[in-house]
């Protein structure tokens, strides 16, 4: 397997696409057929032959099958999502607009994904469910999407150069192909189709359906607080994940750049199975290598602006620019931390995630006892309160220490994986 420096030779050979294009015209095989919402097929034309840098990828697209439209979106916000199946055996009620997600214009990009279900077709993996991340062509996302899919392989190909020590953490890359039109399939081996966001959309919904109906007093006392004590776990158990998928990156030179709610993937959204929860990060677009001998390289356009901010904040040296890197990613993961302990326990509408970061950041400057304080006052944001309070006040000071103003105070992301709070040791 090739696989870091030699997959950016490989890249560089080829241009910003992900694919080495084949200098043969011939084409193998027959056309995709996608069965979309609109229950029309829609035919892509034939894949030309091509060849990736890593040997152990499926490439061929005849390898794989392609099902029905998941949904879309852009750089960070989900745009459109074709909601749950009914029959998956979970204790709630399904919301139908349960996808239905507020687009925000905050890292709103130009490039849309589409996401597909599949699997794989024939091989030794010939069964294995997939879910497909389709960038756009060059004439729909322009040089930007070829570049965004470039560095999504390198980064997973990075990652994955040492299978026996891969984190089950982090979504695996398991092939992809090229289309006719340019565009560029990933596929990732599907552990699940829910995301972090989906999750606190679900729970925020039933808790103000609850309300709504005038179930809350009828509530058996001992129930609510099963319930409640059931979420704290299943939340805690994901942040771990989480962090534990983060904590591998950086132990191999790779930064996220684009943690939030929809970019960790959850194979069961039920809380009574939090036994069995394993988060995924996925979305690595805008990963960037950091090891020493990149960082002295000219940055490219999806990392430029990171280390402009480093320059701002006075991060000039290789490894002072690598900190800064680290710390970045740790405030990002300490905004989805107060998503996760905020969201999941409120009413649908009392807190979103583009409130949340404003009441913190611009109302509070990041004084987390200020925040509390607040909020405490707040009924109905009492039980978030009451959740970073466990440990006395162990969320609390994680939170705090996590979105550090000063970047050098922030911890390393084991450091978090380790704290008394994710233990769960008092719950």
């Amino acid at each position: 397997m090739v696989v870091g420096g030699a997959v950016a030779d490989c890249l560089s050979k080829c241009g910003t696409s992900f694919i080495a294009r084949s200098s043969s015209s011939s084409f193998y095989g027959i056309g995709l057929s996608l069965s979309l919402n609109s229950n029309l097929p829609c035919t892509i034309r034939p894949c030309r032959a091509v060849g990736l840098c890593v040997a152990s990828l499926i490439t061929n697209s005849d390898s794989f099958e392609v099902g029905r439209l998941i949904g879309s979106y852009g750089f960070m916000n989900v745009t459109s999502y074709s909601g749950l199946q009914s029959g998956m055996g979970m204790d709630y009620a399904v919301s139908e607009d349960i996808g239905s997600f507020k687009v925000q214009d905050i890292g709103e990009g130009n490039v849309t994904i589409r996401l597909y279900e599949g699997r794989v077709a024939q091989g030794p993996r010939k069964g294995t469910r997939v879910i497909f991340k389709v960038y756009p062509g060059k004439q729909v996302g322009g040089s930007e999407a070829d570049m965004m899919a470039a560095n999504e392989l390198n980064a997973h190909a990075s990652l994955q150069s040492s299978p026996k020590d891969f984190c089950k953490h982090i979504q695996t890359l398991l092939g992809g192909f090229e289309t006719k039109t340019g565009e560029q399939w990933l596929a990732f081996r599907d552990n699940g189709k829910y995301s972090a966001a989906d999750y606190a959309k679900i729970t925020s919904e039933k808790m103000a359906k609850v309300v709504a109906g005038g179930e809350q007093r009828m509530w058996n006392p001992f129930e609510q607080d099963q319930t409640i004590k059931r979420r704290r776990y299943f939340v805690i158990r994901l942040l771990h994940g989480a962090m534990r998928g983060l904590a591998y990156m950086h132990d191999n030179d790779r930064l996220h750049q684009s943690l939030g709610p929809a970019s960790v993937v959850l194979n069961t959204v039920v809380e009574k199975d939090a036994a069995y929860l394993v988060p995924q990060l996925r979305d690595l677009a805008f990963s960037v290598d950091i090891r020493y001998s990149q960082l002295e390289d000219r940055p490219n356009i999806l990392s430029e602006g990171l280390w402009r901010r480093a320059s701002v904040a006075g991060a000039s040296s290789p490894l002072e620019r690598r900190a800064f890197g680290i710390a970045d990613d740790i405030f990002e993961a300490g905004l989805l931390f107060a998503y996760l302990a905020f969201i999941p326990f409120c009413q649908a509408g009392v807190m979103d995630s583009l409130s949340l970061r404003r009441l913190l950041e611009n109302t509070f400057q990041l004084d987390l006892q200020a925040a509390r304080e607040y909020c405490s006052a707040d009924d109905r944001l009492i039980e978030a309160v009451k959740f970073l309070d466990l440990g006395d006040g162990a969320g609390w000071e994680l939170l705090q220490a996590m979105l550090s103003r000063d970047y050098r105070g922030r911890p390393i992301a084991e450091a978090v994986v380790n704290h008394r709070f994710l233990s769960g040791t008092f719950l």
